[in-house]
């Protein structure tokens, strides 16, 4: 069966599951599932009962929940076209980097394998979106870079941005025009004793900012070589 066999809904939910797992190691439950997708909790209990049924997912009732192979498969096939139609909005459409989230969440379910692949073959094969997730290869292999969250760099530390997440496209464009994006240089400086915020310095511009648990949790981060 191929992906295009599914509905809209449940590919959705298999991009949507193994996003919840890509960044973190926290069991994926329905409630969680539910809160990302914006769902009642009983709408995507249903729904998972039919994609376990299907085989593209194990759920104990009140347990966590994992894609079989072939829903990863199925998932990683999902997340390349909509990582692609990112990448292609931003390169050759002009779009900005806070606008194309939506857009490829439509043009994901319509698109063709084939379409896909003169995309992929025309932007010469990109390994990472513009927010900086990687883009899983046509045979479903996928490279995650090592990184932390920014929220966990020690103070004084020099750190790169790797990847910001996509889910705020206001958040997007405010580090946008603070000139944080993927591969900038950040210096994080000590902020104030229990405030649960995260200075940085952008190194490009010398400008410092204080970021929100929010803001932080947003930006994933490497130690810088330089």
């Amino acid at each position: 069966m191929s992906v295009n066999q599914l509905s809209d809904s449940a590919q959705n939910y298999l991009k949507i599951i193994f996003g919840l797992t890509e960044w973190s190691s926290d069991p994926v439950t329905a409630s969680i599932i539910a809160s990302k997708s914006g769902m009642k909790l009983s709408t995507v209990s249903g729904a998972l009962s039919k994609l376990r049924q299907q085989g593209l997912l194990d759920h104990a009732p009140y347990g966590a929940v994992t894609l079989t192979k072939l829903g990863r498969e199925y998932a990683l096939t999902m997340v390349r076209r909509h990582r692609l139609i990112e990448t292609f909005l931003v390169q050759m459409l002009g779009y900005r980097w806070d606008q194309v989230h939506d857009e490829a969440e439509s043009l994901e379910h319509a698109v063709s394998d084939f379409m896909i692949e003169r995309i992929d073959s025309l932007l010469e094969h990109p390994t990472r979106d513009p927010h900086g997730d990687p883009i899983p290869t046509a045979e479903g292999r996928i490279s995650i870079p090592q990184a932390f969250n920014l929220g966990e760099a020690v103070d004084d530390a020099r750190v790169e941005v790797e990847r910001i997440a996509d889910d705020d496209s206001q958040l997007l464009q405010h580090f946008s025009d603070h000139r944080i994006v993927v591969g900038a240089q950040l210096q994080v400086t000590p902020g104030e004793q229990f405030s649960e915020t995260v200075n940085v310095q952008v190194c490009a511009t010398g400008e410092t900012l204080r970021l929100g648990s929010r803001a932080a949790a947003a930006v994933w981060v490497s130690r810088s070589s330089e």
